[in-house]
């Protein structure tokens, strides 16, 4: 199995070479993460047996992961935004408290005008009121907060990666 510890140089995961073949296997899985192997293998033009192999490759890997996504909208969270988070001192604590939020679908560390970004799904405005100003806020170490309201979603999947040469 493949270290899933980050690169130094980078502070990334490490680096897989992925085929078009895997790719369009990612494809497929994104797509409907429950269609069988059978079926991926003749939208990839590979067997069963060898869609199964290169998939079990590639969770091991740690290049893909079997997670259930949901629908924010499906679940009555109507209202989502992106929020930037300007930190004093170290953003690791105030990453961790965000993510134990269950409104955080997703915490980055980043660079540039904002030390952190969540984005959260919350029932309705009240709510995310609520969640940025008395939870975010209240959390030591956060010195800033700015949120981008969703207006309507285009795409929401996971990356995808082009096909190394």
């Amino acid at each position: 199995m493949a270290s899933r510890d980050a690169d130094p140089g980078t502070g990334r995961g490490p680096s897989t070479a992925v085929d078009a073949v895997s790719l369009a296997i990612i494809d497929q899985l994104q797509a409907d993460g429950r269609r069988p192997y059978s079926a991926i293998g003749k939208a990839v033009g590979l067997s069963e047996a060898a869609v199964r192999q290169r998939v079990q490759k590639m969770t091991d890997q740690g290049l893909v992961r079997v997670a259930a996504v949901a629908d924010p909208l499906a679940l009555g969270l109507t209202r989502q935004a992106m929020v930037g988070i300007g930190v004093d001192g170290d953003p690791g604590p105030v990453a961790d408290a965000l993510a134990a939020m269950h409104e955080c679908a997703c915490v980055v560390m980043t660079a540039g005008s904002f030390d952190l970004m969540a984005e959260i799904a919350c029932a309705d405005d009240d709510h995310l009121l609520e969640t940025v100003n008395r939870r975010i806020r209240a959390v030591p170490g956060v010195r800033s907060t700015e949120s981008f309201v969703y207006l309507k979603v285009r795409k929401q999947t996971g990356p995808r990666a082009a096909p190394q040469p």
